[in-house]
């Protein structure tokens, strides 16, 4: 029997963001609601074992009882992972891994980039589907819960090879400090001068140094922007960017959102081209943090050689359209009476 996982992130869509711009608020309320449509997708495609990742707020449990009323028999093979949470990122890392072992053919990440970066730490040839309910959303997607249910419920029941097929396979940005990998990214490394922590979410444009992207387009926001305002890298490009920041008056200026109606004007001194497996020095000032996927993650201390490294490694993404175009072909929605 197919299994399939949610992971649904209570802190995403509620960051510093929401009070420095104009980011989409997400309750947790309406994410309780987006996985009950997603269970229902998934009953429709004949899937009836869904484990959900715990949660303080709980969501998953929320979701259950929802439907319980109405639709008793679609969260019959609902469950609640059994796991300790502490309300932090560990707690994705944990239920994903557990997934992985308990054999989920697929992974619903319900979160913004920086909830499927956690979740690709452990997925490895899990298909994951990223439901877009955070700030920063180039991985993620735009798709409604029950679309996603439908889809990810359906590329569950597919062997691997046919899973793949059904998928594009992500980069990533692997970070290096004195020659071991210690994180990545999926979508964009920011290199900011302040060391604190705060609040997680970049915003201060005057902080940036560096951006690598593993892709970059204008129709997005975030830190890849600030690339993607001058060239686009699709998920397909067999290359990725870093560019450097300047306070040059001579350097060209570019405009970028990075954040939900928040435009910031930056100094460009070069955008250079990443190549896979090489790996590029960051810029040699000290101390540094490293916000991965638009989140404060890593400090580089001083004395610490630090690189990024592109990789094609990354998780596989569920594309839904060539999911259910496929099933369409093959008339899985045609009921014979």
């Amino acid at each position: 029997m197919s299994i399939v996982g949610i992971i649904a992130n209570p802190a995403s869509g509620k960051d510093i963001r929401r009070l420095v711009a104009h980011a989409l608020v997400m309750g947790n309320r309406e994410k309780a609601n987006i996985v009950c449509r997603m269970l229902l997708g998934l009953d429709a495609a004949g899937i009836h074992d869904v484990r959900i990742m715990p949660d303080e707020f709980g969501i998953g449990i929320q979701a259950i009882a929802d439907l319980g009323h109405s639709k008793p028999e679609v969260v019959a093979g609902v469950s609640i992972l059994d796991m300790d949470f502490v309300g932090a990122g560990i707690d994705t890392i944990r239920a994903v891994r557990m997934l992985r072992e308990m054999g989920a053919n697929c992974i619903i990440a319900i979160g913004g980039d920086g909830t499927t970066r956690l979740v690709a730490k452990e997925s490895r040839h899990i298909p994951l589907l990223p439901v877009s309910t955070g700030t920063n959303n180039v991985l993620p997607q735009f798709v409604e819960g029950t679309v996603a249910g439908l889809a990810a419920g359906i590329i569950a029941q597919e062997d691997p090879a046919g899973q793949h097929a059904l998928c594009y396979r992500s980069k990533r940005l692997e970070i290096v400090l004195d020659g071991q990998p210690v994180d990545h990214a999926l979508v964009d490394v920011g290199v900011v001068i302040n060391t604190f922590t705060g609040s997680r979410a970049v915003w201060e444009t005057d902080q940036i140094l560096q951006v690598a992207v593993t892709r970059a387009a204008p129709a997005t926001i975030g830190l890849s922007t600030i690339v993607g305002m001058v060239q686009s890298i699709s998920i397909r490009d067999p290359f990725g960017a870093v560019a450097s920041i300047c306070k040059e008056e001579s350097a060209r200026t570019v405009m970028a959102p990075i954040g939900p109606g928040l435009f910031a004007r930056l100094k460009l001194r070069q955008i250079d081209m990443l190549e896979p497996d090489k790996c590029y020095p960051i810029t040699p000032e000290r101390p540094l943090m490293l916000a991965l996927d638009g989140e404060r993650e890593i400090q580089v201390k001083v004395g610490q050689e630090a690189s990024i490294c592109l990789r094609m490694d990354g998780p596989w993404i569920v594309n839904v359209d060539r999911v259910l175009e496929k099933a369409v072909r093959e008339q899985r929605f045609i009921l014979k009476i």
